[in-house]
């Protein structure tokens, strides 16, 4: 299953006209996220908001990810403080990846920004976050926290915002979108040995692990005749059949 390395904004001093921060409000985006990220098995490791844009870069340039997102708001020129809105979702021109994400993620946005003409996917070499990580990256510029109407859209929003975001992500990785629900428990019931558990919920899809005959499982979520588990530190599909819950 795809890992991403989270990264909401640490930008403390970059306030909300509306009260409140930057790193606050994408933080709890973050958090309204994870729930939905958990739900369709997209693993994540998140930076702290003790940390900055560059020690996000590279504790994620540590790590495998597949995808590096970081969550900010925009703000506007000084000459016209309060003026502006929109959503820029940067991506950096060479990666066919990033840019690809960052399309997919422009377009769902425009079905619950109110103003969807002003979403766009947008290339930049000038952010660190999207020139410098390892992993393909997306910058998302959520508004402009200087302007009132864009400030109450996020803070009034976090859940539509989060669910939208993951949406996405689910498409870019190509793996079903799933609701949050309670996790389960359940065992391996095969008699030839063991489960094989896939990267997706299809028979051709690459093998992660095996669980043996009796292996105890999490059974985090449910797609068609599939299950989304948790065996070890693995998360997979594995055949609904071949799985007793308790």
């Amino acid at each position: 299953m795809p890992t991403i390395y989270l990264s909401p904004s640490t930008q403390e001093g970059n306030f909300y006209v509306n009260g409140g921060t930057e790193e606050e409000w994408m933080n709890r985006l973050a958090d309204a996220m994870e729930p939905w990220l958990d739900a369709s098995g997209i693993q994540y490791t998140r930076n702290t908001p003790n940390m900055t844009a560059a020690s996000s870069i590279r504790a994620s340039n540590a790590g495998q990810y597949d995808l590096h997102l970081a969550l900010h708001s925009n703000a506007s020129s000084p000459d016209d403080y309060g003026g502006a809105r929109g959503i820029l979702v940067f991506y950096y021109p060479t990666s066919t990846s990033g840019r690809r994400a960052a399309q997919l993620m422009a377009d769902n946005l425009k079905a619950i920004y109110p103003l969807p003409n002003k979403v766009a996917a947008v290339s930049t070499t000038s952010i660190g976050e999207v020139r410098q990580p390892r992993a393909p990256s997306v910058f998302l510029e959520l508004g402009y926290h200087d302007n009132p109407d864009d400030a109450l859209w996020v803070q009034n929003n976090l859940e539509e915002i989060a669910r939208n975001i993951v949406l996405s992500l689910t498409e870019y990785f190509d793996i079903p979108f799933l609701s949050p629900r309670p996790p389960r428990q359940g065992v391996v019931d095969v008699n030839w040995g063991y489960l094989n558990i896939r990267s997706r919920p299809q028979l051709t899809a690459p093998v992660v692990a095996r669980a043996y005959d009796g292996a105890a499982l999490t059974i985090l979520n449910q797609w068609e005749g599939w299950y989304l588990v948790r065996f070890g530190s693995v998360v997979g599909y594995a055949s609904a059949d071949f799985i007793t819950l308790l």
